[in-house]
């Protein structure tokens, strides 16, 4: 089991002090990976949590991140495909993965807020076609010397884009998505999937399951496919990773007995350390003291 840590991106620590502090924390203890996630905009009348009132962009923060380690991983957990063009990320991936040294993850997903569709004028619609599209076209713009790509929603013309991922095969694709074609998608074009914040862990057997029988489908070796979990700490109606230390561990191992082969503890769903009146040094302090207390160098 591969463990990670979220990314300061959210609320009043997400700053560039305790950013850097637990990005190289998490790397001296230990962690496989740094996490992030895309919040664009509140409406006005959106009665949202916390979490996502301010939100550091997701692709900015990593690199920050990237400048300040050396070996700890560095993904996107989610970044909202419909806002944005393939050509457009795979650009700003590609060149996070050589600042990077080939340490980038990218995890897409289809969006639901729909003050951020109508603020980029995104469509909503067709979301299996456009998640199809979307990933082939990512493929070749990483992959190939001549990248080409001919769809309904998406085309790259004959070009060249350099200089391309220095990960061999491209930046890995993880996709999101919670219904079952969805998940199933997932198995059959990405290299894995990323579970919700909200996800009932009691219950992920049933998504990964689903997830590999996608892959099964396409002709694709499941176990091959990357299953990570967003573990969303101290929200007990979540099911799991609420406690003490070594009850969240045991929670952690168990979920590798469904099928999880990564998780990573996310604080940004804390309310002591994401509420708008907490005070961004003890958000800092709880985090770094979790941060330690969770270590993957703790495990036996």
């Amino acid at each position: 089991m591969r463990i990670g840590f979220g990314l300061p991106v959210s609320g009043t620590w997400a700053t560039p002090g305790p950013l850097g502090r637990v990005a190289v924390a998490a790397e001296r203890e230990g962690y496989d990976s740094l996490w992030s996630f895309q919040r664009l905009l509140v409406g006005a009348d959106q009665q949202l949590e916390p979490v996502y009132r301010s939100v550091l962009d997701p692709l900015v923060a990593l690199g920050y991140a990237a400048a300040l380690t050396e070996r700890i991983r560095l993904g996107v957990a989610v970044l909202n495909l419909p806002f944005v063009s393939p050509a457009y990320v795979a650009k700003q991936v590609a060149t996070l993965d050589v600042l990077s040294g080939g340490r980038i993850d990218l995890g897409l997903g289809t969006g639901w807020s729909e003050a951020e569709f109508a603020a980029t004028g995104a469509q909503g619609g067709k979301r299996a076609a456009r998640s199809r599209e979307y990933v082939a076209a990512l493929r070749t713009l990483f992959r190939d010397e001549v990248s080409e790509f001919g769809g309904e929603l998406y085309t790259v013309p004959p070009s060249r884009m350099a200089p391309r991922p220095v990960q061999p095969g491209g930046v890995p694709i993880l996709l999101g998505g919670s219904v079952p074609a969805a998940l199933r998608r997932a198995g059959e074009i990405a290299d894995g999937w990323i579970s919700r914040s909200a996800h009932d862990l009691t219950q992920i057997h049933k998504d990964v399951a689903l997830v590999r029988a996608g892959a099964e489908k396409a002709g694709r070796d499941p176990d091959e496919l990357r299953i990570v979990c967003r573990g969303v700490l101290f929200r007990p109606e979540r099911g799991l990773l609420d406690g003490s230390w070594e009850k969240i561990r045991e929670d952690v191992a168990w979920l590798g007995t469904q099928g999880v082969t990564e998780v990573f503890y996310d604080l940004n769903w804390d309310p002591l350390v994401v509420g708008e009146d907490v005070d961004p040094v003890a958000a800092e302090e709880r985090a770094l003291g979790i941060l330690h207390n969770l270590s993957p160098m703790g495990l036996s």
